[in-house]
């Protein structure tokens, strides 16, 4: 009998995918097993830069003796495939920031009222990272126009460092000064790095890859970082709301719109313009009981965090989504998104609407976005989809399956909640860290991947790490894959968590897994590590603290540029999967010794999961040691300050004069 061959972890999932197949319906599932990857490029060693080739390097000794037409070696051409990755993930995150920071702009100038500005305490905190003057009299539109035009100097600066540079800490500074990877201006770096990769210029492997931790650091420290505070801005900054996730969040008797893709600001409109009474009648006349939105992707994420709009799930579920034959629209913009939606959707009823002229898809409808009129936009979307709620069909697997979800964890509220408004420190987590308590942090993020039993390997690692009392902050996908299983819970860590880390969620009330938003939002990782470093106690660099990046399921070029900017910045990063350069031992030993001995940090590529969780733990202990901290020991804790639970915070506050905001 033949074997089964799972190809999601996700229950539901694998039921929409078995129905897809007794009806002939192929989706990307079916697809990466038809398709087998050429196993020369998958490992790095083909080079197509010019056209005297593409040059392939294979045989025992390719390493040393293969050469391409112009004479370039194994190592070089391995070096140059994963730098253009990074250029490309890192142009990705940054022209999104571009866009966030024009329409910040725009609202400074008026430009369009459908936007405002929703946090302003965030906004003067950037101001004053940024060296903004500005007095109580100031208008906030005034300083938000001076933060806008500051960081988009930061796109096309020349000489110099980036603004965001100095967030990181002092020594992770002199190390970035020292090997001269300190970011100038974005779109600099983008262009340097793309001429460097050009036939005939840069063969250095070591100098390549310096290349993509600069190119990295523009995204991480640069693009991702204005993108994630701007969005704060403009929509609110996180704080923890509830949700749901999965398949059953779509609604037979209702309009069902899905936002997918990772641009935030046309998702805000139609969260605004679903709620509206008019909207809500209309839906109505044709039919159905109401409006339901739902999220896919990342921007599901930024919808989630900010309005407990339920999520579908990441990349793997998008087509699964329009097979329960329930979504009238789903409006789609830039970066992760199957062009195989539109034909799929002649299966059904679904209408897939492209957005953006940047990304546009044969056989789609398209409605151009336009930030000046996003909330007329919006309206026309959302009467489109309603206009085709009476052609929906019987055809399709319905599915009621969903998660409760907690979500919206940002930097500030994490801060907020280790000591409330007064007291707001990273000191609680750095006691615990050195305690014991919390062996160590793991940002858990990256795509799922078709490839592998989807999501499977996010599951398996985010159960494992917190029984080894291990904190998770997960982002993107990731954060889907742990919110369809149910894990974005705090009952997650009575269930599952070591007995450290579970008392340390019980005191605060808090999951083991903080989600903390979209793929630019790993900038909050930075951060985050940044402020740990500060707080003191640990390390005064983010390199050497008990903190490792896992992308398990990866597959796109940005999650290159994240765990680049990671490891440049003091992170070791382990990336699921064969490595894309596995051809060349050289580039290897860079990436993982040479990183390592340079910045604290290095990339892994590694398969079996099982090796992923003993490299992660096997880093942290070892920083642990190296920092002189208590070994760890399950159950075993030693002297740290007392961290409030909920109740006795609110007991301090009480005494305190009222404070606006969280932070």
């Amino acid at each position: 009998m033949e074997k089964k061959i799972v190809k999601s972890a996700n229950e539901a999932a694998e039921q929409i995918i078995e129905w897809g197949e007794s009806h002939g319906i192929e989706t990307c599932f079916d697809r990466a097993q038809r398709l087998k990857p050429c196993p020369i490029g998958a490992a790095g060693a083909c080079c197509k830069t010019c056209h005297m080739g593409p040059c392939r390097f294979v045989g025992k000794n390719a390493e040393e003796e293969a050469r391409g037409v112009c004479g370039a070696t194994l190592p070089t051409v391995a070096s140059r495939n994963l730098l253009r990755m990074a250029i490309a993930g890192s142009a990705a995150h940054t022209d999104h920031a571009r866009d966030m920071a024009f329409i910040l702009l725009a609202v400074a100038n008026g430009e369009t009222s459908d936007f405002r500005i929703t946090d302003v305490r965030k906004l003067y905190k950037v101001a004053g990272i940024l060296d903004i003057e500005f007095g109580n009299g100031m208008a906030v539109n005034d300083v938000a126009r001076d933060v806008a035009l500051r960081l988009i100097k930061d796109f096309g600066r020349q000489k110099g460092e980036l603004n965001y540079i100095k967030r990181a800490p002092n020594k992770t500074q002199e190390r970035w000064k020292k090997w001269g990877i300190t970011p100038r201006g974005i779109d600099r770096e983008i262009t340097e790095a793309m001429h460097r990769t050009h036939m005939g210029v840069d063969h250095a492997p070591d100098n390549l890859l310096l290349s993509a931790l600069r190119v990295s650091l523009a995204d991480g420290w640069g693009g991702s970082m204005i993108s994630t505070d701007i969005t704060d801005i403009l929509f609110g900054t996180p704080r923890p709301v509830k949700a749901e996730a999965g398949f059953g969040i779509f609604k037979e008797d209702e309009v069902n719109i899905v936002v997918h893709g990772h641009e935030p600001s046309l998702a805000e409109m139609i969260v605004d313009v679903v709620n509206e009474p008019e909207m809500i009648a209309y839906a109505k006349s044709k039919g159905a009981k109401g409006i339901n939105l739902g999220g896919m992707c990342c921007t599901a994420n930024e919808v989630l965090m900010r309005h407990g709009i339920p999520t579908a799930g990441g990349f793997t579920n998008q087509e699964l989504a329009i097979m329960t034959g329930l979504i009238d629209a789903i409006t789609v913009d830039v970066q992760c998104i199957m062009p195989a939606l539109v034909e799929l959707s002649r299966k059904f009823h679904t209408k897939v609407i492209t957005t953006s002229y940047k990304a546009k898809i044969p056989g789609a409808v398209h409605i151009e976005y336009d930030e000046h009129r996003a909330k007329e936009i919006a309206r026309e979307i959302v009467k489109f989809a309603i206009d085709n709620y009476p052609n929906r069909k019987a055809e399709g697997i319905h599915i009621n399956q969903k998660f409760p979800v907690i979500a919206g964890f940002s930097h500030e509220y994490i801060e907020y909640m280790q000591g409330g408004r007064w007291r707001a420190s990273f000191r609680p987590l750095n006691d615990a860290i050195m305690a014991g308590r919390i062996r160590g942090v793991v940002g858990l993020a990256g795509c799922d991947n078709p490839r592998v039993p989807s999501q499977g390997l996010h599951r398996f690692l985010a159960v494992e790490l917190i029984k080894n009392d291990v904190l998770i902050l997960s982002t993107g996908c990731g954060s889907h894959a742990c919110g369809t299983a149910g894990y974005l819970i705090p009952e997650m860590a009575l269930e599952n968590a070591g007995p450290g880390l579970r008392e340390v969620c019980e005191a605060i009330g808090v999951p083991p897994i903080l989600h903390l938003g979209s793929c630019v939002d790993n900038s909050r990782i930075l951060t985050i590590v940044s402020a740990m470093a500060a707080e003191g106690g640990l390390s005064d660099e983010i390199g050497g603290m008990p903190v490792v990046g896992i992308a398990p399921e990866w597959m796109s070029e940005k999650a290159i540029s994240i765990g680049c900017y990671l490891a440049a910045s003091g992170v070791p990063v382990i990336f699921g999967g064969e490595s894309p350069v596995s051809a060349s031992e050289e580039v290897t030993k860079i990436m993982t010794e040479v990183w390592f001995e340079r910045f604290k940090g290095a990339l892994h590529f590694e398969p079996d999961p099982e090796k992923i969780l003993s490299l992660t733990l096997e880093y942290i202990d070892r920083a642990r040691e190296a920092l002189k901290l208590r070994k760890y020991e399950p159950g075993k804790f030693g002297a740290e300050r007392v961290l409030l639970d909920m109740a006795a915070r609110r007991e301090l506050e009480k005494a305190a004069k009222p404070h606006i905001g969280i932070y």
